[in-house]
């Protein structure tokens, strides 16, 4: 009984030390390695974000997680580009309002400021997410005025005149 005991027992230490080197170790089939720094994917700077974009986006992992400064630009890109069309959709929605309430000339009028806010965004590159304080409120009373003064992205295929 005694040789019973201690075989049992040198056979579970062997199963925990075992264990403990594959845990250890990582050799273990099973676990998925962490993708090395430097494959990060960022989001697009050159052009407004698609769904796709946010789908895509990786970053590099550090310590603890992800890179935190990763992490801050892609979410400072993200709201930016969302605010963004929250105020074209705001001026659009205001055109819209003005056309069906028979006010043409400030229609055109917000048509015109529209189209020139968007003119030179489709030459001009966009500034880094980095250097980007877009404090407007967002709302459709200050849209055209932040279109104008901000380097907004190219607008992209759904924005017709």
């Amino acid at each position: 009984m005694g040789l019973f005991i201690t075989l049992v027992t040198a056979l579970v230490v062997a199963a925990i030390i075992f264990g403990v080197t594959v845990l250890v170790s990582g050799s273990d089939p099973a676990l998925v390695p962490a993708e090395p720094d430097g494959r990060a994917v960022p989001l697009p700077g050159s052009r407004p974000l698609l769904e796709a974009d946010i789908a895509d986006v990786r970053f590099d992992t550090a310590l603890r997680g992800y890179r935190m400064a990763q992490v801050d630009q892609a979410l400072r890109r993200a709201a930016y580009d969302i605010g963004y069309k929250e105020e074209l959709i705001g001026v659009l929605e205001a055109e819209v309002a003005a056309l069906r309430d028979g006010r043409l000339e400030d229609a055109d009028a917000l048509r015109k400021a529209r189209e020139e806010a968007l003119a030179p965004a489709a030459s001009v590159t966009p500034a880094p997410v980095a250097e980007n304080n877009d404090n407007s409120g967002g709302t459709a009373e200050n849209a055209t005025v932040a279109v104008k003064t901000d380097e907004a992205p190219a607008p992209d295929s759904t924005v017709k005149a």
